[in-house]
Formats: structure tokens, C-alpha cells, sequence
């Protein structure tokens, strides 16, 4: 049985916790935080989310660990045949990544103390944000789902990024990042409404109290030194 390494409130976790869920692979849950010597046993940099498998291969970085499961497990799949459809699906979660996920992750920091970011940073933030924005209009299709008519990876990938766009955005810059896709908005209430959404929505919300006090803890030791 593969075990996964993590805690609830992470979206990386929740994203491969998400397509084993999907592919209905069989799997254990094994909560731990960043940089712990127990995940950096598993995973080189300390990162979340990491597998183990029952064999003992360990694995991290969540694209690299879903695109194993892919390969792995072929039943349900989440990429299409062709090879320029599976590009397609791959380009917009590679300009989610690089353009909302990463962008919106310099924000962290602030959220967490409860601090407004530097103006500077506000600025450079929205940019990026913008030329994802452009990007995702001309490339999304919601007909139903991102990609076209079927269900693919980047549903999975760009629901649980837009968790961390539209919490962080809201926050630090007041705006509703969601509301400038066309579609989005009706496509991410789609994907919050499904039973496999709803429950990792459930274990994210019983993790954060115990996440937010290691955070506390984290900010307090570094203040410390």
C-alpha cells in the first residue's frame, strides 16, 4: 500500500491525495510537517507531499508523484491519448503553476503573521497574476471541465492551485483572481461540489488548527534566534 507523507492543509498534499483518490489506488495517510528529520527521510528537500510505496520506492514533488501514479495505475486515467491533447492539458498546469501557484506563494508570509506585504511585492504579485489571467482565458475551455469534454489532470491540478490563488489574492491584494477567468467560477463550484473534493475539504479543515500552531511555533523559534 503506498503511504502519503503530509499534512491536510497543504494543496500539494490534498492535489496527489486527490488523484489517488480518483484512480482509487489504495493508500495509508502519515501526517507530518516541512522539514521534520521524519519527511526529510523520505523526501531530499523536506517538501510535502512524498509517497512511499510498498516496495519502498519514495517519491517527491507533486507532479513528478502524479504523473508516477499515472503510469502506475492506468485505470481511470487523467491524461488523453493523443499526445497534443496531453500537451494541452500539461501547458495549463504548467502556466498555473508558474503564473498563479508560485506568484501567490510569496504572499504566504504575510497571511500567515496577519501583515499586509510591501507595495513592492503587492505590484510584482498582481503582474504575474495578470499574465496568468490572459493566459488561461485564451487556453481554458470549461466544456465542462478545463480541458474539454473530459476530466483530466489539470481539473485536479487547477482546483486545488486556485485554492491558494483566491485565499492569498483576497487577502493581501482584494481581488477575486477566479471572477477574471471567464467560466472558472461555475467550473471551481463544480469541482468543490464533488464527493472527493468535499471530504478532503473536511480533513483540510480538521488539520489546519494543529498546521496553524506548528506555524506559530515555526515563526516563534526563527524570531528567537
Amino acid at each position: 500500500m503506498i503511504t502519503l507523507h503530509g499534512f491536510a492543509a497543504s494543496n500539494y498534499y490534498n492535489l496527489v491525495k486527490h488523484v489517488l483518490l480518483h484512480k482509487e489506488i489504495p493508500f495509508q495517510e502519515n501526517l507530518v510537517y516541512p522539514s521534520s528529520d521524519e519527511l526529510l527521510a523520505v523526501s531530499p528537500v523536506g517538501k510535502v507531499p512524498a509517497i512511499t510505496t510498498a516496495e519502498g520506492f519514495e517519491l517527491s514533488e507533486s507532479s513528478v508523484i502524479c504523473d508516477f501514479l499515472e503510469d502506475s495505475y492506468p485505470k481511470k486515467p487523467l491524461y488523453p491519448e493523443l499526445a497534443t491533447e496531453r500537451a494541452a492539458v500539461r501547458r495549463i498546469m504548467k502556466i498555473a503553476e508558474l503564473y498563479f501557484e508560485l506568484s501567490s506563494r510569496r504572499l504566504i508570509p504575510f497571511v500567515f503573521s496577519g501583515a499586509q506585504a510591501p507595495q513592492v511585492i503587492k505590484d510584482e504579485v498582481r503582474q504575474v497574476l495578470t499574465r496568468g489571467i490572459i493566459a488561461m482565458n485564451r487556453l481554458c475551455k470549461f466544456s465542462p471541465w478545463i480541458a474539454g469534454d473530459t476530466f483530466t489532470m489539470a481539473d485536479i491540478y487547477m482546483y486545488y492551485v486556485a485554492t491558494i490563488v483566491h485565499i492569498f489574492a483576497s487577502s493581501q491584494l482584494d481581488w477575486d483572481v477566479l471572477a477574471e477567468i471567464d467560466g472558472m467560477k461555475a467550473w471551481n463550484d463544480t469541482m468543490k461540489q464533488t464527493d472527493i473534493a468535499q471530504a478532503i475539504e473536511a480533513d483540510r479543515m480538521a488539520n489546519m488548527p494543529e498546521f496553524m500552531q506548528h506555524v506559530q511555533a515555526q515563526i516563534k523559534a526563527a524570531n528567537a534566534k
